[in-house]
């Protein structure tokens, strides 16, 4: 007897559809398992999002509040990570708008609870945080994703639902955007 192994390749591991098939069949510590793995970097999206502890906190918990209301219609065509990522920038987003009229002023460098690289950085520098409080949400959320989150364009092309092609585009916009509000900080300080 002869096996093809030509066939479908075999399914990777994945520890999340393992939690959420417990969570399906009534297991209440599937969920809180899901929560402790993720908590973190939805904290770190929300906080790169909205700039404030407290908004990234309530944002934090609205979406995990979602997510617990809605994993039984998760329909694993893409990765949980990434259903749990869109649902945090949305919820993020939606935080922005409740609160647009408030001005920001906390440092982006404690976007994340997570502790440093242990590289010898500099002190962030404060243009860099008045760029970002002066950019939309949505840029805000693509350039967090990015470059303090370290997702690849196809990552966040999943998060964000679109394609990979208009990733790019937003990506490189909010880039423009970033250095536009960056230069203002830059010849204000003259």
């Amino acid at each position: 007897m002869t096996v093809d192994t030509a066939a479908a390749p075999p399914r990777q591991f994945d520890e999340d559809l393992i939690l959420i098939d417990r969570f399906l069949e009534g297991e209440r510590g599937a969920f809180d398992a899901i929560y402790g793995k993720y908590y973190d970097r939805v904290y770190a999206i929300a906080k790169g999002i909205l700039l404030d502890s407290e908004d990234a906190a309530d944002a934090t918990q609205e979406a995990f509040t979602l997510m617990h209301r809605n994993l039984r219609r998760f329909h694993r065509r893409s990765r949980l990570s990434t259903w749990i990522f869109r649902i945090a920038v949305n919820t993020a987003i939606q935080e922005t708008r409740r609160h647009k009229n408030r001005k920001k002023t906390e440092a982006i460098d404690q976007a994340a609870e997570v502790p440093a690289p242990t590289i010898d950085v500099p002190a962030p520098d404060p243009r860099v945080e008045a760029a970002m409080r002066n950019l939309k949400p949505a840029d805000r959320a693509i350039l967090t994703l990015f470059y303090w989150d370290d997702a690849t364009v196809a990552e966040i092309s999943e998060t964000l639902g679109c394609s990979l092609n208009a990733t790019k585009t937003r990506l490189f916009r909010a880039r423009e955007h970033f250095k536009a509000a960056y230069s203002l900080g830059e010849t204000g300080d003259e």
